[in-house]
């Protein structure tokens, strides 16, 4: 797509970002239940990293769009991604996240434009003159495509070692162009698009110590002679072999001293239950200490697609359902309508009730068509569980509008999309069960809101 029909595009659809803003806004201030809502509140973006490849799953969509209010594309604008021919530059997967986050009233974070990884074949043999100028046209393409629509770019991302040293990373970057080459990234970038947030992005410099010495030293030099930086990216990986930092707090508060943004750009903790809430309220209570923590982005939706799934760092497990993290992050960005306490994910709100009614609408000879109607009680609400008995011969083989996961023959189904219900009003979720020689009818138990 060319960058002017991208353009019309964009004024083709003004009115639906508008609409979706609109309504984001309403949202939030009527009970802020949702991450992206519940930051807002304090001034923050919370987002996430998204692939284009999932967009298409409902839960995943459903899930986006309730929870986040920015989104940062995981892989889709990536050198390789982007530029794997010289000179020739392909946007589809990325726009498709783009047009996405419009839609939805959500802001982008470009991810990224210089990093020694991801690159096309063609980058690394390079001279140096020529890789100066192949350097410069990948930005000023990458940032002339998406010129006034990306919020913050990740101009350089890890261009320093792990270690004690503090020294610059090898790289066909900083091998054959020097340390100057970070330095010419940021001036192309501002002069590409002067809007955008440019941040130096890296791992590891969570606390203070040499990596983050190193950046900190460059971004004060930056500062004292101009270069245009404004921002500051700590990824934030963790586990329990690499802890969050007692420092963590103080190290963000002293890159803010240097006059620029920070942001938690990758945010994941391995880990479960409530010692992994107990982290994440870490983490959300160091970025609103510090006043210019803009924003904060998990590296992931679900636990299922993430890069350490096997950790299970996310604040949604692989069925979507929201884990003790959840509720942790939303009750230190001061939110409603999550669980209760970290530690136990399902207590439910003070007063919050609603009722589950089952009906069959639809019957053969071999199978049924059920659905679940929940309707809320005499106040609002903002989650809902429900859970159906099937007989012990019975399976289902598809549901919807809802998100289910299993004990034995016992369903238990959370919302997908359709958790907040005011006073009297109704959801329904539906599924198809084989009757596998029963023509029994399940059992709906009692519905629990929050």
């Amino acid at each position: 797509m060319s960058m002017i029909v991208r353009r019309l595009s964009r004024a083709a659809t003004a009115g639906l970002v508008a609409a979706a803003a609109l309504t984001a806004a309403a949202h939030s201030a009527e009970a802020a239940d949702t991450l992206g809502s519940a930051a807002v509140g304090q001034g923050r973006y919370f987002g996430t990293a998204v692939a284009a490849s999932h967009l298409g799953e409902s839960d995943y969509a459903a899930t986006l769009d309730r929870e986040f209010s920015s989104v940062t594309p995981e892989n889709e604008m990536k050198w390789d991604a982007t530029e794997p021919s010289r000179g020739s530059f392909t946007f589809t997967s990325a726009d498709r996240i783009v047009d996405h986050a419009q839609s939805q009233g959500m802001d982008v974070r470009g991810h990224t434009l210089v990093w020694h990884s991801q690159l096309p074949s063609w980058v690394s043999p390079l001279g140096a003159q020529d890789l100066r100028t192949a350097m410069n046209a990948h930005i000023n393409g990458l940032m002339g495509h998406y010129k006034g629509e990306i919020h913050s770019w990740d101009v350089v991302n890890e261009a320093f070692q792990d270690g004690g040293s503090g020294a610059r990373r090898s790289s066909p970057f900083q091998d054959k162009l020097g340390d100057g080459f970070i330095e010419e990234a940021f001036r192309t970038a501002r002069a590409a698009d002067p809007a955008a947030k440019l941040c130096y992005n890296d791992y590891n410099t969570d606390g203070v110590n040499a990596k983050s010495n190193a950046v900190y030293d460059m971004v004060k030099d930056f500062k004292s002679r101009g270069v245009p930086i404004d921002c500051v990216g700590f990824q934030s990986h963790f586990n329990s072999n690499s802890p969050v930092p007692s420092d963590y707090r103080h190290n963000l508060q002293r890159f803010a001293d240097l006059g620029v943004d920070v942001q938690i750009t990758e945010l994941d903790i391995e880990g479960s239950g409530s010692a992994q809430a107990a982290d994440y309220t870490k983490m959300v209570e160091a970025c609103l200490a510090v006043s210019r923590c803009t924003g904060m982005t998990v590296w992931g939706v679900t636990d299922k697609y993430s890069w350490r799934s096997g950790g299970t760092p996310l604040l949604f497990d692989g069925d979507y359902n929201e884990k003790p993290a959840y509720g942790a992050v939303l009750s230190a960005l001061g939110g409603s309508g999550g669980p209760g306490d970290p530690g136990d994910p399902g207590d439910p709100g003070d007063g919050a009730s609603c009722t589950a009614t089952y009906t069959r609408t639809a019957d053969w000879s071999s199978g049924y068509n059920g659905q679940v109607t929940i309707t809320a009680g005499a106040e609002p609400i903002s989650s809902w569980t429900a859970t159906v008995t099937l007989p012990a011969q019975q399976s289902v083989s598809s549901l919807w509008n809802g998100t289910p996961t299993w004990s034995g023959n016992v369903m238990t189904v959370r919302p997908s999309w359709n958790g907040t219900l005011a006073a009297g009003a109704s959801t329904s979720f539906g599924f198809t069960a084989a009757k596998n020689g029963s023509d029994a009818a399940p059992t709906v138990g009692t519905c629990t809101a929050s």
